[in-house]
């Protein structure tokens, strides 16, 4: 398998991944109070959290930034609950008012918080190479991929729910929202009592 197909497919393994479903839920949780029709606003922002993952992982695996893990991993399930809270709380919005800046601001900042979860991994990888970049990069398009898988997935069951049975958008937006929560909160318990 060549460089570039072994790290795409990592990329893709990374998000994917089962048993480190954490981007899985915050992907579910960012997308949740969307549909079809707002495409572009989706495509914004799984790349600008693909930029900050990125970014992250770029400053790790250079040592420019060095952080405690402990910390990396409370945050990184802190950043789901947060976005699914914020879904609540806008559920009954039929157009959120938002600030779209604050929005991306912030989804690039948990794609740094999530990046720097798997630097140490990446790095372990990529310690062959002399040049890391390419690897960065193609691991990252394999993220961007993967996380497309996501966001469509989500995308047709929020289809299928509000149009096949009849859910409302708003008990749409809650249920998903609060599911997450539920599987999210022993984690982040878990993961506070390790600081």
């Amino acid at each position: 398998m060549s460089q570039f197909w072994l790290y795409l497919n990592l990329g893709l393994e990374h998000v994917l991944d089962w048993n480190a479903y954490d981007h899985i839920l915050f992907f579910i949780a960012l997308v949740a109070s969307y549909t079809f029709t707002s495409w572009k606003k989706m495509l914004w922002l799984v790349t600008i959290f693909t930029l900050g993952h990125t970014l992250a992982l770029f400053l790790s695996t250079y040592e420019i930034v060095i952080v405690d893990t402990s910390w990396v991993e409370f945050l990184i399930p802190a950043s789901i609950i947060i976005t699914a809270i914020y879904n609540i709380l806008t559920a009954s919005n039929k157009e959120k008012a938002y600030n779209p800046k604050l929005l991306y601001f912030t989804t690039a900042f948990f794609g740094v918080i999530h990046g720097l979860g798997f630097s140490t991994y990446f790095k372990m990888l990529s310690s062959g190479f002399s040049s890391k970049i390419f690897p960065l990069l193609e691991f990252a398009l394999g993220i961007e991929c993967a996380q497309a898988i996501v966001v469509l997935c989500v995308l047709i069951l929020a289809f299928i729910a509000q149009n096949f049975f009849r859910v409302s958008k708003r008990d749409w937006v809650l249920i998903v929202s609060a599911i997450v929560i539920g599987i999210v909160l022993p984690i982040l318990r878990d993961n506070f009592n390790a600081i």
